[in-house]
């Protein structure tokens, strides 16, 4: 499909995470992408193995299971557990090859990073060939600054889109960096709430809490 198509069929995203555990930043930001970008429906992918960083405690069984919950009665949200369901390391471009084979060539795909993701994307597993198969969605946060100079900054001037509406022209191949409503709650602080017997209500879905103590996770 040419730059100067109409519209793409439709709009889906994937927001990749550990989610460990996954909590109401994750969520609100989720709905605001999808509502701000017109999106048909996020998928939000639990990452199994994490290249670049260490395993996660919490398995990916029970991460998974925690979005699931998380995600019940919002059905332009789900939980896709495909990293869960391949052996070794969970690279980005091979659940994105396989969602592009499954909503086919002409289907709109957008992939979700945080702003510091996109600082280590060069240290990605084939990295540059991720817009061969998706746009990319970079959500910015207050203080955060782009990079200036080297193989990243190039790649984004390259590939940068002015607008979402350029997401709709084409199937895949740019870079739009947004801006979403910063809620000041991270997993880190959750699990250590719970590591010092302190609540974390209102900070995660009553469900994923629930089903926090019933596990007895991050105690």
């Amino acid at each position: 499909m040419s730059a100067g198509d109409a519209s793409v069929a439709g709009l889906q995203g994937v927001f990749g995470g550990t989610f460990n555990p996954v909590h109401f930043g994750h969520l609100r930001s989720a709905l605001e992408l999808v509502e701000s970008l017109q999106m048909e429906h996020l998928r939000l992918m639990p990452s199994a193995r994490p290249p670049h960083r260490e395993a996660p405690d919490c398995s990916a069984e029970h991460r998974a299971a925690m979005l699931q919950l998380a995600v019940a009665g919002e059905p332009r949200l789900s939980c896709d557990p495909r990293e869960l369901q391949r052996s070794g390391k969970s690279y980005t471009i091979d659940s994105l090859l396989e969602l592009r084979h499954e909503l086919g060539e002409e289907a709109g795909l957008c992939m979700v990073l945080g702003c510091d993701a996109l600082l280590d994307i060069a240290e990605w597993h084939r990295w540059q060939a991720l817009l061969d198969c998706a746009h990319i969605i970079v959500l910015a946060r207050p203080g955060w600054v782009l990079p200036q100079s080297g193989k990243v900054a190039q790649w984004l001037a390259a590939h940068r889109l002015e607008d979402s509406a350029a997401l709709r022209r084409r199937p895949a191949g740019g870079i739009l960096i947004t801006e979403l409503r910063p809620l000041a709650i991270s997993s880190t602080e959750i699990r250590e709430l719970l590591q010092r017997r302190r609540s974390a209500r209102y900070l995660l879905p009553e469900p994923v809490l629930d089903y926090i103590q019933r596990n007895s996770l991050y105690q």
